[in-house]
């Protein structure tokens, strides 16, 4: 599990030095909306309000919704402080990401 654990979190790096993840729920929100989000990322420790909303959006506009353990591994992943909420912009890395964590 550890190596599964090393895997999505050096995969999710290599896509944000590439540009492909955003983060924060406004920003998250409208990429979904734009239909440019290849895949969500939700800390298993969100609010409940942030889960119904994150949930209900990806569920509408049919956008796969991983989670991950928590906001301080999502953040470090990403290189930013704890992050709850972030989206993959990329075809081939969500596609990536969801193998690693689906």
């Amino acid at each position: 599990m550890l190596q599964n654990n090393k895997d999505w979190v050096s995969f999710l790096g290599l896509a944000q030095r590439a540009g492909k993840i955003v983060s924060g729920e406004d920003t998250v929100i409208r990429v979904i909306r734009e239909g440019r989000a290849g895949a969500v990322i939700l800390s298993k420790d969100a609010s409940d309000r942030t889960r119904k909303t994150v949930s209900n959006k990806c569920t509408f506009y049919h956008v796969p919704l991983l989670s991950v353990p928590d906001r301080e591994q999502l953040g470090r992943a990403i290189g930013q402080p704890a992050r709850v909420l972030a989206a993959v912009t990329d075809a081939g890395f969500a596609k990536g990401l969801i193998k690693r964590l689906g």
